[in-house]
């Protein structure tokens, strides 16, 4: 028998409190992390509509229309090759003969516009699972999400050529033409930096705002089909009542979002780049989970007729 609503949304509350007093990024304090009602933003969207029939007959049922988000990976962004921050899945990265080292390519002045950084990144299976399936059931019929706990989905000292190279993407328009796929706006001034090529390499003097562009990029890569990384696409496939995630795009919260979880555990999401406090990582790991819509409605008969949104 579950315990009411209201005691299974005080557990939850209990939990992230806990998770933000520790520093350590573990795999108890990520699933915490996942119990976030700002992150889950579940709502009622429309009305599915059934054909179900019987030997007395066939009828139209319904059911409810739901959207929420799903964590659906951990995405890590570091400058130490082997040391993700995330302390348990740290032996699936480590170095090898084609990637070694990391880092920043000149000392570390806030004046030089032009310095290079390198981030390592990974996109790794959101550990979860029941956890947060309980919690998003709090609400109401909740939806599956993509991503398979502990799944490898990019590790990139696996992706040598693409990741350090930028073999072929530094020959994309993407990368060639400013203003084409970048995080923030000139005009705006709070650009972070270019989606492509999606590599490790970057030019920014904020240590976070480097990591936060690779992380975006690495979500970038997997929740694509067919692109030139060795990954594993994050993607599950529609079937009736159910319309999963799409690719990610950056600065559209209704593709994806982030939760911090190192160097500080936040409990809301947000895209980048976002007016929140960026505080810097000593050893230039971070970590974010990131979080993609999924709507869905229960199954109440035979033959799925469609589907009406309220907006």
């Amino acid at each position: 028998m579950k315990p009411p609503r209201r005691v299974r949304t005080g557990i939850a509350t209990v939990l992230l409190a806990a998770a933000s007093s520790s520093s350590a990024l573990d795999t108890a304090t990520i699933v915490s992390s996942a119990l976030s009602p700002d992150c889950l933003d579940y709502r009622v969207v429309g009305i599915c509509y059934w054909l179900y029939c019987s030997y007395g007959g066939c009828s139209v049922r319904t059911s409810v229309k739901v959207q929420h988000y799903v964590p659906d990976a951990v995405v890590s962004s570091y400058s130490n090759t082997g040391e993700n921050p995330w302390t348990e899945v740290q032996a699936m990265s480590r170095p090898n003969a084609t990637a070694r080292a990391g880092g920043d390519g000149t000392t570390n002045e806030d004046h030089e516009n032009n310095l290079a950084k390198f981030k390592n990144a990974d996109v790794i299976g959101h550990p979860a699972g029941l956890v947060f399936s309980e919690f998003a059931a709090a609400f109401g019929y909740s939806c599956e999400g993509a991503g398979t706990a502990f799944m490898p989905y990019l590790l990139s000292t696996l992706d040598t050529v693409a990741w350090r190279y930028n073999v072929p993407e530094m020959a994309y328009p993407e990368a060639l033409i400013p203003g084409r796929r970048e995080i923030g706006t000139r005009s705006g001034l709070n650009l972070w930096g270019n989606v492509y090529p999606r590599g490790g390499f970057l030019h920014q003097t904020d240590d976070y705002m480097s990591g936060a562009v690779v992380a975006q990029r690495a979500g970038d890569v997997v929740t694509r089909e067919d692109q030139p990384h060795v990954y594993q696409p994050l993607l599950a496939d529609s079937h009736d009542g159910y319309w999963p995630a799409g690719a990610l795009v950056e600065t559209d919260a209704s593709t994806g979002k982030w939760q911090g979880l190192t160097p500080t555990l936040s409990r809301s999401c947000a895209v980048f780049p976002h007016t929140d406090t960026r505080v810097q990582a000593q050893r230039g790991d971070y970590a974010w989970a990131l979080w993609r819509p999924y709507a869905c409605c229960r199954r109440r008969g035979q033959v799925f007729l469609g589907s009406t949104d309220f907006d």
